[in-house]
């Protein structure tokens, strides 16, 4: 598979398949395509639909296949942000914030990934069930604003504001830790808590978290009493 991402604020990654070749997005993720894409739509089992929905993402993906030759599929980001390609092998699983999956190949597995530990999961910012994925191959996730990323050693740490955690490597341990100082707390505007992600392992940062977004969004929708 080819692929490229196009955009800046509004990205859209256009993938192009040999005959045969299959990706798997989320209930209609796709955007444009040629007309040789058959569509399949899958949900994987009681089990599957029900992770997908506490995980933030559709109860169903669709499964499109190049018949008959090469084919092209586009799916587009659904707000202004960036979309991330991640290079899945069974060595190097990637844990994503909700609803973040945009498509994968048709070899990459998706599940629900559980905080182990009951601070992080609470207070974390993404609750205690956030995505896995695993597998073999290419999958991109969409997040908001500009995504960064950064390599962590054995030990090393950083602490990010709840919400700006967009993906880490399995590899990696996540935890909350409390901001210091009553003022700090109630004046700073940082809230009560703060994620601490330990390495070693790869983890990417995004620019705005959800809430921001959405505050951002809400200051230019009519009110109901309009």
């Amino acid at each position: 598979m080819r692929y490229e991402i196009k955009g800046e604020t509004l990205p859209v990654v256009i993938m192009n398949l040999e005959g045969g070749e299959s990706i798997v997005t989320e209930g209609g993720g796709m955007s444009w395509m040629t007309p040789n894409m058959k569509m399949e739509t899958v949900g994987g089992g009681v089990g599957k639909i029900f992770g997908r929905a506490f995980s933030g993402d559709k109860l169903f993906q669709n499964i499109y296949t190049a018949e008959g030759g090469p084919g092209m599929i586009a799916c587009a980001a659904c707000f202004p942000g960036s979309i991330k390609v991640f290079e899945i092998s069974p060595e190097t699983p990637i844990i994503l914030q909700k609803s973040a999956f945009l498509c994968s190949e048709s070899t990459v597995d998706f599940s629900v990934f559980f905080q182990k530990k009951f601070g992080a999961g609470l207070f974390g910012g993404e609750g205690f069930i956030m995505q896995k994925i695993s597998g073999n191959g290419l999958c991109f996730a969409e997040f908001n604003g500009h995504v960064l990323e950064y390599e962590l050693a054995a030990g090393q740490q950083m602490i990010i504001e709840t919400g700006n955690l967009a993906a880490m490597e399995a590899t990696c341990d996540m935890d909350i830790v409390t901001v210091k100082g009553i003022k700090n707390k109630l004046l700073g505007g940082e809230g009560f808590f703060n994620t601490m992600i330990t390495g070693p392992g790869k983890v990417w940062v995004q620019s705005m978290s959800p809430q921001e977004m959405a505050n951002a969004l809400a200051r230019f929708l009519p009110s109901r009493s309009e």
